[in-house]
């Protein structure tokens, strides 16, 4: 039973992304009023089309390295649910310095013109990435190494700014270090998509997919519905002890590459048996990747009451039904 919220203005930024416009969807569905900032860099118009005739819903194209479009955003909001990021490793190797003036000076903007307009609560997609060399299994909170990319330091930095911004302004915030979310709209196509909708796309069309490194990195798969039930938790919770501070945002269960590839495999030819037989091809291991990520949850279920509904097996056959009536 997904937890309920009415009646509130919430600002989520990059509200047309994957997570975001299902935070949009959602939160609509619950009778709030909904404000989408999004500049499109990587946010889709398709992702959010249904919802604008919706009178309840206002799209408002800009930038969150724009400090007038923040303020703008923010005007007359309960809750800011901040999503705008540029998201994937990878991309943050290649060009560092568009990655730290969007989650970096975005973020400080964002935080700025929240403090000004005095809302109630800046809810955060922070990042398990913010782990860096850290090997302790599962993930702590309280326990985080050395980043080892130009992202995860953005991240990092997030979780620094926002607690400065308690302490010297009294804004509340409350960071969700997001593990490998996935799930219904999450883009499938270009250079960085998302490691399960890109192998989605490859079987459907039997192409061979290539896994990095021998299979055994393993991730904390997080489905989406997961995600929307944190967000929600972090805005509905008024305990003191719960809020300045960041949530693991996970199932709380490592599956590797390889078992996912079996997985995939498994469910698609219930479609199509042809890609029972798709050949699955090795590649090396990706810079910046870390080995092994697993999520403690107790914190969240402590604090907040998470219960997440979909393991990712779960939110896999969802996900995987998704692409195949929307995409095939």
């Amino acid at each position: 039973m997904m937890v309920q919220i009415e009646n509130k203005i919430i600002l989520v930024t990059g509200g047309a992304g994957f997570i975001g416009s299902n935070l949009c969807e959602y939160l609509l569905s619950q009778r709030n009023k909904v404000i989408c900032l999004d500049n499109f860099a990587t946010g889709k118009t398709s992702n959010i089309q249904h919802l604008l005739s919706n009178p309840n819903f206002t799209l408002i194209v800009g930038d969150i390295r724009n400090l007038s479009d923040c303020h703008k955003a923010v005007s007359g909001v309960d809750y800011i649910l901040h999503e705008a990021a540029l998201g994937s490793v990878p991309r943050s190797i290649n060009d560092p310095i568009t990655s730290n003036d969007v989650n970096v000076s975005g973020f400080l903007n964002m935080l700025v013109a929240a403090r000004d307009a005095k809302v109630k609560k800046f809810i955060y997609a922070a990042s398990s990435s913010t782990y860096g060399d850290s090997e302790a299994l599962p993930k702590v909170e309280n326990t985080i190494g050395k980043p080892l990319s130009p992202y995860a330091i953005t991240k990092y930095v997030n979780e620094l700014y926002a607690d400065i911004f308690f302490h010297t302004y009294g804004l509340n915030t409350i960071g969700l270090r997001y593990f490998n979310v996935f799930g219904r709209k999450q883009d499938p196509n270009g250079a960085y998509a998302a490691v399960i909708p890109k192998f989605v796309m490859q079987l459907m069309k039997y192409e061979s997919p290539i896994i990095n490194g021998d299979g055994n990195y393993s991730r904390d798969f997080t489905y989406i519905d997961n995600v929307i039930q944190m967000n929600v938790l972090a805005m509905l919770t008024e305990n003191p002890e719960a809020m300045n501070t960041v949530y693991n945002t996970a199932f709380g269960d490592r599956t590797t590459l390889n078992n996912l590839m079996e997985y995939l495999k498994k469910h698609m030819s219930q479609y199509d048996e042809k890609i029972a037989s798709v050949e699955v091809i090795h590649g090396p291991n990706r810079a910046g990747d870390i080995p092994h990520s697993l999520a403690s949850i107790e914190k969240a279920k402590k604090l907040l009451n998470y219960n997440p509904e979909f393991s990712m097996k779960d939110g896999l056959k969802e996900a995987v039904d998704w692409y195949w009536n929307n995409l095939k």
